[in-house]
C-alpha cells in the first residue's frame, strides 16, 4: 500500500518516524513530498523511504503522485488542503490531517461517501488529542446513565521547568504568528451556568481561571474564540457550562494584556516605514506625544501599570520592546513587528524542551442521581528541539490512524472527526506506550 505525506516540516517528525517504524510490518510504500529539500533531509530517516522536492502548484505531478496512493497525509498549511482533498475524491484515495475540518472540506462529505473513502480530519493535538480523551470520558459518563452538566478543557503548548527562564515562563514552541494572535478573531463565545457568554477581544486576556495540575504547579487559562462549536459534535446540547481554553502560565495573560491595549496585535494594517526603526521607536508610535516623559513612562501612563507592579514590569522589559535595537521587518504590520521582536527573545535555546499541558473537567449526575466530578490531565514532555512534546502529540495520533485506516478498522466514511470508539479507544491505548497518558481523578 502506497502513504503519500504531504509536508515534512517540523509536525511530521513523529509521524514519519512512526510510518518508516511500521512500513515493513504492513507493507507499506512511503513517499515524503516536500517543496524544502533540507526538511526532507531532516525528517526522513530510511532509505526506503522515497523523496520528492515538489510544489503544490504543480498539478500535473500532483495528479500523479495520488492516483498511485492508497492514503494521503496532508501535514501542508490548512488552506491547501481542499484541492488535494479534491484530487483523492477522483481518484479514491483516502485522506488525513490534523486540521481543522473546514467548511469547505465538509462540502464534500456526499461525495467522499460516495466513493467509499474516509477523510479524517482534527486528529492531532488540539484538536485531535483533545477530543479522543474527552470523548471517551464522556462516552464512559452517558453509558453508565450519567448526565453531563459542565464541560471544561484546556490545552497549553509551553516549555518544561528547566526550561522557563524569562520572566513570562514561556517561548515559542510552535508558530509564533498564532501565539500573536491569539484571541484576535472575534469575540469569544461560551456558555456559563446555561447562560451564554461573550468576551471581546480587548477583555479576553483579563479573564483568566487558575488550575493546579499534580507535579507542574499552576497554570491560567484563557477563553478560545469558540467554545460551542463542540456542543454538537460531542453530543453536549443540554449542557449548563461549556468553555474550551488555551493554557499560559500565572501572570502571562495580565502582561500580554498591555500589548492587546496598546494595538501591537493588531494585523489589520502596515507601518510604510517599519524597516529601520528601533524597538523604541515602534512602541513610542503608538504612545502620546509628551515633551519630557520617556518611553516607559509614558508606557507605565498610558496603560495604568504602578510602580509598584514589578512583576508584571519586569515582564514588559525582559521582551526588549526599549532597546534601541533596529528592526528589519519591512512595511509590517504592527503584529508582524512585535513577532519579529518578541523572537529574538523567546526561541528556544538548543537546550530548550517544550512541554504539552491538557486538562479535562466534567461535572455530571451520576444514574443515581450524585453529582460528580472528573479531573483529567495530561503532561507530555519533549525530547530536544528537534523532537519535540508538539510534534509528537501532533504527529502520533494521526499516524496511528493512518495505520487504522489502511488496517480496514475503521468502519465509518465521510469527512470524519476521531470522536468514535474505533478511533479513540486503539489510538489512545496505542498512545500510553509512547508516553503520552492521561492521569484522572474522580470525584
Amino acid at each position: 500500500m502506497n502513504i503519500l505525506v504531504f509536508g515534512a516540516g517540523l509536525s511530521s517528525t513523529f509521524l514519519i518516524k512512526y510510518l518508516e517504524e511500521n512500513a515493513l510490518k504492513y507493507h507499506w510504500n512511503i513517499t515524503v513530498v516536500d517543496k524544502n529539500s533540507s526538511n526532507l533531509n531532516q525528517r526522513v530517516n530510511s532509505t526506503n523511504t522515497k523523496t520528492i522536492v515538489f510544489d503544490i502548484d504543480d498539478e500535473i505531478t500532483l495528479n500523479d503522485l495520488i492516483q498511485y496512493a492508497e492514503l494521503v497525509v496532508s501535514m501542508l498549511p490548512a488552506q491547501l488542503h481542499l484541492s488535494i482533498a479534491k484530487k483523492c475524491i477522483q481518484y479514491n484515495t483516502h485522506l488525513a490531517t490534523a486540521s481543522y475540518l473546514s467548511k469547505e472540506m465538509m462540502s464534500l462529505d456526499e461525495d467522499v461517501k460516495k466513493k467509499n473513502l474516509i477523510f479524517l480530519n482534527e486528529c492531532g493535538l488540539d484538536p485531535g488529542i483533545d477530543h479522543l480523551s474527552a470523548m471517551k470520558l464522556l462516552d464512559e459518563i452517558r453509558d453508565s446513565g450519567g448526565e453531563i452538566i459542565e464541560f471544561e478543557s484546556f490545552t497549553g503548548g509551553l516549555v518544561t521547568p528547566d526550561s522557563e527562564d524569562n520572566p513570562w515562563r514561556y517561548k515559542f514552541t510552535w508558530n509564533p504568528r498564532n501565539v500573536i494572535l491569539a484571541g484576535n478573531g472575534g469575540a469569544v463565545k461560551f456558555i456559563h451556568n446555561g447562560k451564554y457568554k461573550y468576551i471581546p477581544y480587548h477583555k479576553v486576556f483579563r479573564r483568566t481561571e487558575i488550575i493546579e495540575i499534580d507535579g507542574y504547579g499552576k497554570f491560567e487559562g484563557y477563553a478560545n474564540r469558540d467554545s460551542l462549536k463542540y456542543r454538537e459534535t460531542y453530543g453536549l446540547h443540554n449542557v449548563k457550562t461549556m468553555y474550551r481554553g488555551t493554557f499560559r502560565r500565572p501572570g502571562f495573560s495580565k502582561a500580554w494584556n498591555c500589548f492587546v491595549q496598546l494595538g501591537v496585535t493588531d494585523d489589520s494594517y502596515q507601518l510604510p516605514y517599519s524597516e529601520g526603526m528601533t524597538h523604541r521607536d515602534f512602541i513610542n508610535t503608538f504612545l502620546p506625544f509628551h515633551p519630557t516623559d520617556s518611553i516607559e513612562l509614558k508606557f507605565k501612563s498610558n496603560l495604568n501599570i504602578s510602580q509598584d507592579d514589578i512583576y508584571l514590569w519586569e515582564k514588559i522589559e525582559s521582551t526588549g520592546i526599549f532597546s534601541n535595537d533596529l528592526i528589519s521587518v519591512k512595511n509590517g504590520s504592527p503584529a508582524q513587528i512585535l513577532q519579529h521582536i518578541l523572537e529574538k527573545k523567546w526561541n528556544l535555546k538548543s537546550d530548550d524542551r517544550d512541554m504539552i499541558v491538557m486538562w479535562h473537567k466534567i461535572n455530571y449526575k451520576s444514574k443515581a442521581g450524585t453529582q460528580n466530578s472528573v479531573h483529567s490531565s495530561l503532561v507530555c514532555e519533549g525530547n530536544s528541539r528537534k523532537h519535540t512534546a508538539m510534534a509528537k502529540t501532533v504527529g502520533l495520533p494521526l499516524a496511528i490512524a493512518c495505520k487504522l485506516i489502511l488496517s480496514k478498522k475503521i468502519k465509518k466514511r465521510g469527512c470524519l472527526l476521531p470522536i468514535y470508539p474505533e478511533f479513540y479507544n486503539p489510538i489512545l491505548d496505542e498512545l500510553v506506550t509512547h508516553g503520552i497518558k492521561f492521569k484522572e481523578k474522580y470525584s
